[in-house]
């Protein structure tokens, strides 16, 4: 077969050296780490349901945890996660209907779900301290 290839002739694919970095890569690659996240913190509140369910002595353990500066922080990255992840689900399914994906659109779509996930958990916890 004249003119065929060997495989380690063919050129291989491009990788993240030879990419510049946009907004839509960092969204893809996130989504796929908040919903591993999501499966953790899935663990996490069932182990805490368990320790709930235990009684009050055995919760005593945990709650200074939960109030610390470091639980503080899990908490707020969990809510981050979670509301990462329902907003770029959303963006994915306006993408199945055909609309959103020209590039513009796209990136305008990747900073709103990057902007919710900052803004939801403080939202959250503005509304948890002061009510409605």
């Amino acid at each position: 077969m004249a003119g065929v290839t060997r495989p380690e002739d063919r050129p291989i694919s491009p990788h993240l050296q030879i990419w510049r970095w946009h907004v839509t890569m960092l969204s893809s690659i996130l989504h796929r780490f908040t919903g591993i996240a999501l499966y953790g913190a899935a663990i996490l509140f069932a182990v805490w349901l368990m320790i709930a369910a235990a009684g009050p002595e055995t919760y005593a353990y945990i709650a200074p945890h939960l109030t610390a500066w470091y639980g503080q922080i899990v908490l707020y990255l969990i809510v981050a996660s979670l509301a990462y992840h329902l907003a770029n689900g959303i963006r994915h399914l306006v993408f199945d209907t055909g609309a959103g994906l020209n590039p513009g659109d796209a990136d305008t779509s990747a900073w709103f779900a990057l902007l919710f996930a900052v803004a939801a958990p403080v939202g959250l916890w503005l509304l948890l301290t002061f009510g409605a």
